[in-house]
């Protein structure tokens, strides 16, 4: 295993949020690539039957455990970022997928300006051991309609690697407290895997500086993955349709073009596995 990498004591605080649900045996992974100096480890759980919230706190003493108000990863992600009190934010899957080593890439993005450090798997640098040819032309797909529907640049859409300044939590608009509906149908909008693209559109729409950086994507360690390609391709199709009808007004001709970039340098970190 690699030395872990450490954040400068210079730094800005970091909270990492880690939606989990049943990721016991993955969380040992995921924390071992955690860099030292991280201000919070914020573990959402989404009501899970194994012992994940026990390994975390045995991994990392001081981890903050906060269950999850409703169901989806859109919802866990909301319930971590309402809790997460570091200045910035990172978002970072529990089934080893993505390279915690990386984080200070991401975080020396938004120190040299950036509002939003996006992970790309499709830039050079980045990479997947893990998505499929079916999963890749979806993204591709959605990703032309997103560029051509907000303007945007991106490269990758459906990534869910992303760090940003807590003080723009205010423009991704995610709901952590609104109790499920009574007829058992618990998601509400943005509830789902479709969150990273609902936050890449709403980071758009406010004109945020967004900069792309190259992520490498591993499979998942252990067990299998809920994210339906089919379903939740249909999810994220609906999500770029009607917040670009929700938000019209709010794009209408003269508003500056949004701004993503990217990182063409990146620190040289060690990878696990």
């Amino acid at each position: 295993m690699p030395d872990r990498v450490y954040l400068p004591a210079s730094w800005p605080s970091v909270s990492v949020v880690i939606p989990a649900m049943n990721e016991a045996r993955n969380l040992p992974h995921v924390f071992a690539r955690l860099p030292v100096g991280i201000h919070e480890v914020i573990v959402v759980d989404g009501h899970s039957h194994d012992d994940t919230c026990a390994v975390a706190r045995q991994l990392r003493a001081d981890t903050r455990i906060v269950t999850q108000t409703r169901t989806g990863k859109g919802n866990a992600l909301a319930c971590g970022f309402a809790a997460a009190t570091g200045e910035i934010i990172v978002m970072l899957d529990a089934d080893g997928s993505a390279d915690a080593g990386e984080i200070p890439v991401f975080v020396q993005a938004l120190l040299d300006g950036a509002d939003f450090a996006k992970g790309t798997r499709f830039a050079r640098g980045g990479g997947s051991s893990d998505i499929t040819r079916l999963r890749a032309l979806g993204n591709r797909a959605l990703m032309a309609m997103m560029n051509l529907g907000y303007g945007t640049a991106y490269s990758d859409l459906c990534y869910g690697f992303n760090v940003f300044w807590h003080k723009h939590l205010p423009v991704l608009r995610l709901d952590a407290t609104t109790p499920p509906h009574q007829d058992g149908a618990g998601r509400l909008w943005g509830d789902g895997f479709e969150v990273e693209t609902l936050i890449a559109i709403r980071v758009a729409i406010a004109r945020l500086a967004v900069v792309e950086v190259p992520s490498f994507e591993y499979s998942r360690i252990h067990g299998v993955s809920n994210l339906s390609a089919f379903s939740d391709g249909l999810r994220v199709l609906r999500t770029i349709l009607t917040e670009r009808h929700l938000r019209v007004a709010e794009t209408k001709v003269g508003h500056p073009t949004p701004r993503t970039a990217s990182v063409d340098t990146q620190m040289h970190l060690p990878r696990h596995r």
